[in-house]
């Protein structure tokens, strides 16, 4: 039988977890490990001409969206900021610089339909990727709720990793740029 004093090896986990967004954000940020482009997406610096992308983290969902929006304005912000962040992305970087960049990121939202229209192509989650996600899953289950307005459990199983060239994106761009117009309205 599970003992009372056993609970915070189970609980704190968790806590650490969901607060961490709170202090590796802005400590990544002030380091210049991570980048914003946009309020809502974010970059790891280039590494081996390799950049990994992230959407925002529970740390921004918190502080940029706003809570008297409904469901529907919250989730075209956040794409939009998507799109914003990854325009901005490729203006960072010149066409012989893209030519050298591969981007990569993990995504339980976006299709793979989608990410082909963007310039990326699917490539197997691996297993660490897989076991950060569930061990994130509280994060990810209040950033979600939040983005929904409502206690919204993300299916992590859907999890995808995309990849695309730097370049391939990049010429994307005026696509992207009509993509976040839409939203916008």
């Amino acid at each position: 039988m599970l003992e009372w004093y056993y609970l915070p090896l189970f609980v704190a986990p968790l806590i650490l977890s969901v607060l961490a967004p709170f202090i590796d954000t802005p400590q990544g940020k002030k380091q210049g490990k991570l980048i914003y482009h946009s309020p809502l997406f974010i970059t790891e610096k280039e590494k081996n001409g390799r950049i990994i992308i992230h959407g925002g983290t529970l740390f921004d969902y918190y502080y940029v969206i706003d809570r008297n929006w409904k469901a529907k304005q919250r989730i075209r912000y956040i794409l939009r900021q998507y799109i914003l962040g990854l325009v901005n992305l490729t203006e960072s970087y010149t066409e012989k610089e893209a030519a050298e960049i591969t981007l990569e990121g993990t995504s339980y939202i976006l299709n793979k339909r989608t990410a082909e229209k963007l310039g990326f192509t699917t490539k197997r989650t691996d297993i660490l990727q897989q076991i950060i996600l569930i061990y994130n899953y509280l994060q990810i289950l209040l950033a979600n709720s939040m983005a929904k307005g409502k206690l919204s459990f993300p299916d992590v199983g859907k999890v995808n990793t995309y990849t695309a060239s730097l370049s391939s994106v990049k010429k994307n761009k005026n696509y992207l740029k009509k993509l976040a117009e839409k939203l916008a309205d």
